[in-house]
């Protein structure tokens, strides 16, 4: 079947978020299970909304004040970023 329509459901669009990040709080690290390296979890306000994000580095490349650019998903959770989605929003007008 040509680029693999009708195989089951269609993938959900990743979800974006862009804006100043107004806070950002680190915890950890946290072992998940033996062998995996130390996990840092991020809790990042943009906009009044607040978001997770889980990586091996314990710093990230945004800090408060930046204008930052992700993609997410939404769980029972709250709202993840995926991994080595975050960044900082370049403003083409500044270059």
């Amino acid at each position: 079947m040509a680029g693999g329509f009708g195989r089951g459901r269609a993938r959900t669009p990743k979800l974006q978020g862009r804006g100043p990040l107004e806070s950002l709080e680190r915890e950890g690290p946290f072992k998940e299970w033996l062998g995996m390296p130390d996990l840092y979890r991020f809790t990042l306000v943009v906009e009044g909304e607040s978001y997770s994000y889980q990586t091996e580095d314990s710093e990230v490349p945004v800090v408060a004040g930046d204008m930052v650019v992700f993609r997410y998903k939404e769980t029972k959770a709250g709202k993840w970023i995926d991994r080595n989605s975050l960044g900082k929003a370049i403003d083409p007008n500044s270059l």
